[in-house]
């Protein structure tokens, strides 16, 4: 079985060792605002100095997701993006940035219709019925994917297509909330790969004014039971929220304060925003 989660830990050990503060993961919708932009607007935040990247697959229901990634994937699934949207933009960060950690971040049902395709001419006898995800991690570990995220699949219905991900190299990231119980810690810290992503508030995703102020208790009951590595996102848009989170644990995840910036910028300057975006939130430039 394939090394599971290696980019993952020389990321996290790298930037432990450079001290430079947390790694930043940008989170991009595919095909937002255009499938033909995707390309650029990955090479546009690894030039702003994006340390992993989360992809999401568009989707027509995402239920954790609040008001900016629900428009972006409405804007995105109306201009044709897709799946193969999603993993064209992993390709093009693996080919800018070799080492850089990829997650692709989704919801099951998408997941697992690839396996039901009648279109895809390398799916192999019995993926279909046997294997509902084998056509998706095949298809993403060929991308350069480290990793997926299944939003609404519960850790204790995910035994299967963990297994099936781990065939293909690919760890699988769990969730985590701040009202998790004790048991369902216990349960994503035993089957945790890579790093677990925890939800920093209760509620949907969007930029928040200030870091939840429960949440060192949340990463000291999660840390208690795991030494997986941590990252944090949901309300995370500010410099001062990255140095805040990043005193507790070693990646920040900026999702919709990301997309609400492409989507206020100029179509000739999206791009432009993107780098300048994240060269602020990762310290490299002052505001």
């Amino acid at each position: 079985m394939a090394d599971l989660g290696k980019r993952y830990r020389r990321a996290f050990a790298a930037a432990a060792a450079s001290g430079d503060g947390p790694l930043v993961f940008p989170f991009l919708t595919a095909g937002f605002p255009t499938p033909e932009e995707t390309p650029e607007l990955v090479r546009a935040a690894i030039r702003g100095g994006a340390g992993g990247f989360e992809i999401g697959v568009p989707f027509s229901d995402p239920i954790a997701d609040g008001p900016a990634h629900q428009d972006a994937y409405t804007v995105a699934l109306a201009a044709g993006a897709s799946l193969d949207t999603a993993l064209e933009a992993v390709r093009t960060a693996r080919e800018a940035a070799p080492e850089v950690p990829i997650t692709l971040m989704g919801y099951l049902n998408p997941f697992l219709s690839v396996g039901c395709s009648t279109d895809d001419e390398t799916e192999q006898p019995g993926e279909a019925v046997g294997e509902p995800m084998e056509a998706l991690a095949r298809r993403a570990a060929e991308a350069g994917a480290d990793g997926l995220i299944v939003v609404d699949l519960p850790v204790d219905e995910s035994d299967a297509a963990r297994e099936v991900l781990a065939r293909h190299g690919l760890a699988m990231i769990y969730l985590l909330a701040p009202t998790s119980t004790e048991e369902r810690i216990a349960a994503v810290a035993e089957r945790a790969s890579g790093f677990i992503y925890l939800v920093s508030l209760t509620g949907v995703t969007g930029a928040r004014d200030q870091v939840a102020a429960d949440f060192e208790a949340f990463v000291g009951r999660v840390r208690a039971q795991t030494d997986t590595p941590l990252a944090v996102g949901f309300g995370i848009s500010r410099r001062e929220h990255v140095e805040q989170v990043g005193t507790l644990v070693p990646a920040a995840i900026i999702g919709s304060a990301l997309t609400t910036t492409i989507a206020s910028a100029p179509p000739d300057g999206r791009a432009e925003a993107v780098e300048r975006y994240l060269e602020v939130v990762t310290g490299r430039r002052s505001e």
